[in-house]
């Protein structure tokens, strides 16, 4: 297969395996998104919409939400993990917001990635989930799926991100991503991989990573 055909193969099957794409973080609107997605750093998503319910009870918005004191935010949030300082950045994101966005979570990269606990990542799926902008965040599962699969080589989340955008279309990305990551939780993850099942790395995937995988199970 050349690199286009690889492409167009992975675009069709991610396409019949998820016709419609479940949104991983529950949200109502981009700040309840943006404090989803600031929580969700080395947490699971699963854990995420458990606790947010509790913090958007109390504050579903900028203005309510810095009426609470960091320490109460800490305590809603501590079952995600990383508590002092996600709690500081959804408070101090949230005074920035009224001060400099009259409450409105910005549209683009580099007001988002000014705001307190708020990186690339973050900032990309805002972009694209909150409002339809192009973007393509590169998670774990991105990263990992796109070196198994000989799209990228993996060296960091940067170089994976200009891979996939030079390699996708970009009407596709903000599916795709999320394509991908439902794809590598269900076929592809990283403990517990069955090759078998997995018909995109089987497919088109590394000839290395596919050695390695036979070599591990005959061990």
């Amino acid at each position: 297969m050349t690199k286009q055909e690889k492409v167009e193969f992975v675009i069709n099957t991610l396409n019949d395996l998820y016709p419609e794409i479940p949104i991983p973080l529950d949200h109502k609107d981009p700040y309840t998104l943006l404090i989803a997605v600031l929580m969700s750093a080395q947490s699971t998503d699963v854990r995420v919409n458990q606790i947010t319910p509790l913090l958007f009870a109390k504050a579903d918005n900028p203005y309510d939400m810095v009426k609470l004191t960091v320490d109460e935010i800490r305590d809603i949030i501590r079952p995600v993990g990383l508590s002092p300082m996600k709690s500081k950045g959804i408070h101090g994101l949230s005074q920035i917001l009224i001060d400099k966005h009259n409450g409105e979570v910005p549209k683009t990269y580099e007001a988002l990635e000014e705001l307190p606990a708020v990186g690339h990542k973050t900032a990309a799926v805002v972009l694209s989930q909150a409002f339809g902008i192009p973007a393509f965040p590169v998670d774990t599962h991105i990263q990992r799926l796109m070196y198994r699969w000989n799209l990228s080589n993996g060296k960091n989340v940067v170089q994976t991100e200009k891979d996939a955008k030079r390699l996708f279309p970009e009407e596709l990305w903000n599916d795709l991503h999320l394509q991908i990551i439902w794809y590598g939780r269900q076929y592809s993850p990283a403990r517990g991989w069955d090759l078998e099942k997995d018909i995109i790395t089987k497919t088109i995937g590394r000839r290395t990573e596919i050695d390695k995988y036979y070599k591990t199970k005959k061990s």
